[in-house]
């Protein structure tokens, strides 16, 4: 296993991480993606711990608390081996408090995951969103409490924009609070937006990128073919809803070139992907998820190995996008040969 530092700090975790989205199996088809128990949870966890994965994520909105309840009885006896990471701020309950980046809900929502997850400490305390109701001032002066507490060790954020990423640590850095220095976001062969913002400001501000849904949605396991109709038994017939868009044409290109490298590497189509993404800039763990032992295992052979240069130049092809303004290269190129682009 690859070990890398989470974002600019001295803290190293796997470059492969294990989401628990889909331990528990209650409440609303969002926060509901899959029906470990606490047996198959601890199979899984062994699995990765041997494995050399040490990062294992999180949510208090995942199954209604139950993910953060079985990961925590999961580790049970290892917890020195697992990086813990979970995210706040999303609502989780039907109080006005019970939703945001509030103190009073940071504090609250804090010590019930601590609970839930049977433990001390979270080593990774993410915002699963930005609340523009709450002064950042506030939000980053309750983290830092935290974390000069000892019940977290370091912060992050989810699904920011570039400002209000820049704005968070723009407060810590005049005040000496904490500062982020992991951002979990969604970013694949298919969803490339992170590159347009998001990356350059974690090169600039220390920001590890912590990847989620690295297969895009689910589109990118191998199972969706270009004329074909979509697997039964897919996910995407109840959750396209919420997957972040594509479209139909850029997904068939980049499954074309996909297929294509794993005739040439003897790899599968999610592990390209996977490995694809575990060269990128910023990245320092990608996501993999797993309703049983043989997709985990699968999943991890996306380590070990690297596409070369040849290959990745064919998957950065057929998955380019123009960006939008500002961040085209314009002025017949004049500016971009003065500010190159990160990627």
């Amino acid at each position: 296993m690859d070990y890398r530092t989470l974002g600019r700090s001295g803290f190293k975790v796997s470059a492969l991480g294990f989401g628990a989205g889909t331990f528990g199996g209650k409440g609303p088809l969002f926060s509901a993606w899959g029906n470990t128990d606490t047996d198959q949870a601890r199979r899984l966890v062994d699995l990765s711990l041997d494995a050399g994965v040490n990062f294992f994520d999180t949510a208090d909105v995942y199954s209604d608390g139950a993910s953060e309840s079985i990961l925590g009885a999961a580790i049970k006896g290892r917890r020195d081996e697992v990086v813990l990471s979970t995210k706040l701020t999303l609502r989780a309950g039907d109080g006005p408090n019970d939703v945001g980046a509030s103190r009073h809900h940071l504090l609250r929502a804090t010590d019930k995951a601590l609970k839930r997850l049977d433990t001390d400490y979270i080593d990774l305390l993410q915002l699963h969103h930005f609340d523009a109701m709450t002064p950042v001032e506030e939000v980053m002066s309750t983290l830092d409490d935290l974390v000069r507490a000892g019940k977290v060790r370091y912060i992050g954020a989810s699904n920011f924009s570039g400002w209000q990423l820049m704005k968070s640590q723009a407060a810590a850095d005049r005040y000496g609070y904490s500062r982020f220095v992991a951002n979990q976001t969604y970013y694949s062969l298919i969803g490339r937006d992170y590159e347009w913002e998001l990356m350059p400001l974690g090169q600039d501000q220390g920001v590890g990128a912590v990847v989620w849904s690295p297969l895009g949605w689910g589109r990118l396991t191998g199972k969706i073919r270009r004329g074909q109709p979509l697997p039964e038994g897919s996910r995407l017939h109840d959750t396209a809803g919420f997957a972040p868009p594509v479209d139909p044409e850029r997904l068939y290109r980049v499954v074309d070139a996909l297929d294509e490298i794993a005739a040439e590497t003897g790899k599968s189509v999610p592990q390209i992907a996977l490995n694809w993404l575990l060269q990128r800039p910023t990245v320092s763990t990608v996501l993999i998820g797993a309703r049983n032992e043989e997709q985990l295992r699968q999943n991890l052979g996306a380590i070990g190995w690297n596409l070369d240069p040849a290959q990745i130049a064919k998957l950065d092809a057929a998955s380019a996008v123009t960006p939008p303004y500002p961040y085209y290269p314009y002025w017949n190129g004049q500016f971009a040969e003065r500010n190159p682009a990160p990627v």
